[in-house]
Order: structure tokens, then C-alpha cells, then sequence
């Protein structure tokens, strides 16, 4: 959530941080603002300007004002404390002399708003950023500069933040300081510089560090230092990124989503490419432990949290039927608070598409201080939290999402688990050469039958035109489908603004039954699998009491379409990979509907794209 982006440099600033925040949109946001230190007639001044909306009208007004210079900060806001407003907008400023931006929830904002404005201290936001920005400037009075003075700040600070400070008293730095936030910083030849996203620091440079939980840093033109809270020096290693800057343009379609969703034969077959060239090699795949930790393993328990949790829905099927293995999937978010029972053999796998999503990062806290050391992140982001704090991890290779409503980060994620289902199985001897290779080759073939898929996406602008007029939709699956179901209603829901549900079909008769009418379109992930005659007669059921069905077959499979039947053919049964290839038609039935009613699509109101807050 919300994305800071800035540095300190030999040119004007103003460009860069415009840009990297029209980078960092995708991240969700409802306001914008920048500071920037500008020499005048009398000195330093701090120039700031803050819009409600979107980055370009910020960028029309800092336009307007004419601000140059070569320091400076600017932030993307998702409100938390505080209303929509541009007094709720960073940077926040102190006394006209410090200004912050922050992401994250700063938890104990109360006790220290209470004891700043004892010290005379004026708030004129509701947000528990400013705490920070008066903290600082509390401590540069008599810490003897303003890097002294950040380390003592966020010494007071409990719960998540990265942020970033300038001062008038410091003309020429930048500090910086995370924990539970993603923050890194980019070295060039003409400065330094500091984002929540790689993306937005791709136009000045590919050359990043990734600071780790505690790490304060100072940035100056020609110098770098990281520290601990205490003043003791870190050492962070220098990566070169891989992204490109294509990544984040939208070539030939009309939104993110809509990119993303076609890129998913080419994201599969980069994800696998590894399992298929090596033969399922466990080292190449999760890592040099993989084979001991694997093979004391006697469950497994999934952490995650939204999209990346039914993912794991799917994969505990896939774990118990193809390695006989008992296996728990649970959101990260509930999984932190509750008395569990440790079990030092059981594998802990974590799921995020950014690898810093909070709720799923202190889940895998909370299993490590529970005893758990077997630790596995699947995840889009190689040097993220989540992989850093897990003992192997698995790089989906996704790609850059950049829509809010995750795609090819939710089918890599399967593609991931089914691999991790078949390495489960081949160390505890349950998977021989043919089994294997015939696996290996149904994963050949996903790619293919994930593109004719896609070509299904004239037939389904043809339903979305009618799901755009309704108000309410079910969603029904069963057995491995039955988190297709469930992603299918989180889409509609998320970009639509369409309510859904999604209900295993067997439960219709226990309570959603009463709800089906003319005016419920009930969608069916309907696969020719072993519960294809269940399925039917659940069907069967919403079709006698006059409700409209848009069923997602597949080719081998025999329904008959009517007035009130609507069908759909995939392609032939795709075994126990099915459930991929049906989750391509039901992102676009969503994205096709949010077209039709004219909702902001890549960037839904109300939500965001990394949850870096509680």
C-alpha cells in the first residue's frame, strides 16, 4: 500500500519523482505529494505540494509552482488514519523545517501524539505520520544532525514503516528507515536514491540495495551509509535489476489487467522452465537444502493471505492426493493470533506475490518463534522479505504485476504448488519415472492449453454484457475447483464492484439456495472430472428454481446449452492441472464486466496492491 519514492542528486529531482510515483499507481492510492529543498534568497526551503487524486494532477500543479531542485521526497497515499483530504496528504511537515513520507501504521501514534503535543507541538492532520515528522524535529535540536535524529525517532516507533526525511537543517541528505515495509535504495553516478519499488527507480538506475528491518540510512551525492537504530554499520549487497522497464508500459492493451492476464502462457512457462529442463531437481528447484528438509517433512501448513490463500487452497488437494501428505492451508492474518501446535517436521510454506504482504510475513514470524525451522516462500520477488526469512525459496518469475487484482501471480503460484506436490512426492517415494514423466508432460502442455483459453475472450465479452447490469452473482465449483469458484467471486468483486459469493455447489441446498432468482447469474466451474455428475445435479437444482447459468466446460464434457443455460467449452480436461485453465475465463469475465461499467480497473477504489499494513 502507498509507494515513496525520492533521493538526493547532482540534478533537478522533480522529473524522477514524478515519474517513479506514476510508476508506483498500481500500488493504490487516493493522494499524491512531494517535498522538495530548494535554495533561495534566505536560504534552504522546503516546497511542498499535495494533491487528492491521481498523480497527474500533481503533476500539473507542481508544474504550476515551477519546483526544482535536488533533494527531495514524494509520496502515493492509501488513507489509513485519516480521511481522503489534502491536509491528510505527505509529506507532513514540522515547524517548516522537516518533512516525512511514511507507509505503514505507526501502532502507539496516540501515546506519542499526546506526549509531542504536550511539548507544544501543533497536529493539523489526523494522521499518525505526523507524529513522525514532529518526532524528528523534536530530536534535531539537540542531536547533532538529522541521521542522529531519525535513528532516535523511530527508536520511539512501534509498528511498520518505511520513511523518508529531508531537512532545512540538512540541506544536502536524505534519511531513510525500515521496518515491515519494503524499502530499498538506488545507486548511480549522480546520486542516490531511495523507493518502495524497484519500478520506480528504473529510469535513473538498475543498481539497488534491499535494507532489511531496522536499517536506518543517509543519503548524500556521493555517499551511502546504513546503520542500525543504534549507529552500528550494515552491510547490504549490491543487486543488479533484472526488470525491465517494458514491464511497466502497456504495449498493445488497453489496462494491466488485461496484459497480464495474456502474458500467463509465457509467466507458466518461464515458472516451470526450470522443473522441466532439470528433471525435477530438487536443489536447482528450491534451493541446496531442499533434499534434508524435504526429507524429514511429515506435513505441510500454507500461510497467505487473499488471492495467494486460494491458491493454497488448491495445493493442500494437491499435496494430499499426489504426495500423500497431510497439509493445512491457513490466512496468515488469523494464523498469528490463534494458540497453535507447533510441529517441528512440518514444512511452513508462505505465499506472496511481492513478498512483503504483512499479514503473511509476521504469520511466518510467528512460526519461527513457534519452534518451525522446514520454512518455504513461493514468491514473484526474489529479494523480498518473505524469501530473505525462509529457509529455501521459489521464484515464480511472474513477472511485474502491475493491476491490483492479481493474474499470472495467482496461476504461477498453482504452478509452483503442483511442483512442490510432485518434489514431496518424489522424496518420499511415491512418484516413479513414468508417473513423473507423464506430470512433466501434462506441465508441457499447460501453457498451450492456457493460451486456447484466451481465445475464448470474444465469447466471454458477450456475458460480461450481461453480468454488468446485475448486483449480485454466485459462484459454484467443487473439489479442486472450488478455489477457482472463490477467486472467480474475488475478481467480479474487486474490479466490478459486482457482489459475488462462491459456495462449494454441494452446499446450495444448505442456505444460498434461497438466494437464486432471474436476477442471480450463478457461474459453474464445471470440469469433466470425477464430480462433473454432482456438479450437475447442483446445477440442476439452481435451474429449476429460474436461475441463470453460465457454465465453464470442457470440450470432452456434454452439456446441453438453453435459454437459461449458457455454456462455455474449454479445452479437453487438463487432469489435476484443470484448475489453472479455468481460472483464465473467470478473470476475464471479470475484467470484461468492469469494462462494460467503466470502473477504474487497474487501480479499484478502496484497495491496494501491496498490504503492507494490518
Amino acid at each position: 500500500m502507498c509507494g515513496i519514492v525520492g533521493g538526493v542528486s547532482q540534478t533537478d529531482l522533480v522529473p524522477m519523482i514524478l515519474e517513479g510515483l506514476r510508476r508506483l499507481e498500481y500500488r493504490g492510492y487516493d493522494s499524491a505529494g512531494l517535498a522538495i529543498l530548494q535554495e533561495g534568497p534566505q536560504g534552504t526551503d522546503l516546497l511542498r505540494v499535495r494533491s487528492v487524486g491521481r498523480v497527474a494532477e500533481l503533476t500539473a500543479a507542481v508544474a504550476e509552482r515551477g519546483l526544482q531542485g535536488g533533494v527531495g521526497i514524494g509520496h502515493t497515499r492509501w488513507a489509513t488514519h485519516g480521511g481522503v483530504a489534502e491536509c491528510n496528504a505527505h509529506p507532513m511537515i514540522s515547524q517548516e523545517q522537516i518533512a516525512v513520507v511514511h507507509n505503514g501504521i505507526i501502532e502507539n501514534f496516540h501515546a506519542l501524539r499526546a506526549r509531542l503535543e504536550a511539548a507544544g507541538y501543533t497536529f493539523t492532520s489526523e494522521t499518525d505520520t505526523e507524529v513522525i515528522a514532529h518526532l524528528v524535529h523534536h530530536y534535531r535540536q539537540t542531536a547533532p544532525d538529522l541521521f542522529a535524529a531519525t535513528r532516535l525517532a523511530v527508536g520511539d516507533l512501534r509498528g511498520a514503516y518505511a520513511i523518508a526525511v529531508i531537512s532545512t537543517r540538512d540541506p544536502e541528505r536524505v534519511c531513510v528507515a525500515r521496518m515491515g515495509c519494503p524499502l530499498l535504495l538506488g545507486i548511480a553516478d549522480d546520486g542516490h536514491y531511495f523507493a518502495s519499488d524497484v519500478a520506480a527507480l528504473l529510469p535513473v538506475t538498475r543498481r539497488v540495495l534491499y535494507l532489511e528491518d531496522g536499517d536506518v540510512a543517509l543519503l548524500q551525492r556521493r555517499a551511502l551509509q546504513i546503520t542500525d537504530q543504534a549507529g552500528v554499520p550494515q552491510q547490504r549487497e549490491e543487486h543488479w535489476s533484472q526488470l525491465s522497464a517494458a514491464a511497466a508500459d502497456l504495449g498493445p492493451y488497453r489496462h494491466f489487467m488485461q496484459k497480464e492476464i495474456h502474458e500467463q502462457p509465457r509467466a507458466l512457462a518461464d515458472t516451470l522452465e526450470g522443473a522441466l529442463n532439470s528433471q525435477l531437481d530438487l536443489a536447482d528447484l528450491w534451493g541446496a537444502d531442499a533434499a534434508d528438509i524435504f526429507r524429514g517433512v511429515d506435513s505441510v501448513l500454507f500461510l497467505a493471505s487473499g488471492t495467494s490463500h486460494y491458491a493454497t487452497l488448491v495445493g493442500r488437494q494437491w499435496l494430499e492426493s499426489i504426495a500423500g501428505m497431510p497439509a493445512q492451508a491457513e490466512l496468515g492474518h488469523e494464523y498469528r493470533y490463534r494458540d497453535s501446535i507447533p510441529n517441528p517436521r512440518q514444512l511452513v510454506v508462505t505465499l506472496s506475490q511481492s513478498g512483503e504482504t504483512l499479514d503473511t510475513f509476521e504469520a511466518l514470524r510467528r512460526a519461527k518463534e513457534l519452534g518451525h525451522t522446514r520454512t518455504l516462500a513461493i514468491c514473484n520477488v526474489a529479494e523480498s522479505a518473505i524469501p530473505r526469512a525462509s529457509a529455501l525459496r521459489f521464484l515464480t518469475r511472474a513477472g511485474p504485476e502491475i493491476g491490483v487484482a492479481s493474474t499470472k501471480a495467482f496461476t504461477t503460484q498453482l504452478a509452483a504448488l503442483y511442483l512442490l506436490a510432485l518434489s514431496l512426492a518424489k522424496v518420499q517415494g511415491r512418484l516413479n519415472d513414468v508417473q513423473q514423466a507423464d506430470h512433466l508432460d501434462a506441465l508441457r502442455q499447460l501453457p498451450g492449453s492456457v493460451q486456447h483459453a484466451l481465445n475464448l475472450e470474444p465469447q466471454i465479452q458477450g456475458w460480461a454484457a450481461r453480468f454488468a447490469s446485475k448486483d449480485h452473482a454466485l459462484f459454484l465449483g467443487r473439489g479442486l475447483h472450488y478455489p477457482i469458484a472463490l477467486e472467480g467471486a474475488l475478481k467480479l468483486k474487486e474490479i466490478s464492484y459486482i457482489h459475488a459469493e462462491a459456495y462449494p455447489a454441494g452446499e446450495l441446498k444448505h442456505g444460498p439456495l434461497a438466494l437464486v432468482d432471474r436476477e442471480m447469474p450463478v457461474v459453474v466451474i464445471a470440469p469433466n472430472d470425477r464430480l462433473l455428475e454432482k456438479l450437475a445435479a447442483n446445477m440442476q437444482e439452481v435451474h429449476a428454481r429460474g436461475g441463470e447459468l453460465y457454465v465453464f466446460a470442457d470440450s470432452d464434457s456434454h452439456f446441453n446449452a438453453s435459454e437459461s443455460v449458457h455454456v462455455m467449452r474449454l479445452p479437453r480436461h487438463a487432469g489435476q492441472l484443470s484448475p489453472i485453465v479455468h481460472a483464465i475465463p473467470v478473470q476475464l469475465l471479470a475484467y470484461h464486466a468492469a469494462l462494460v461499467k467503466g470502473t477504474d480497473v487497474d487501480r479499484p477504489r478502496n484497495l491496494a496492491k501491496s498490504v503492507t499494513v494490518e
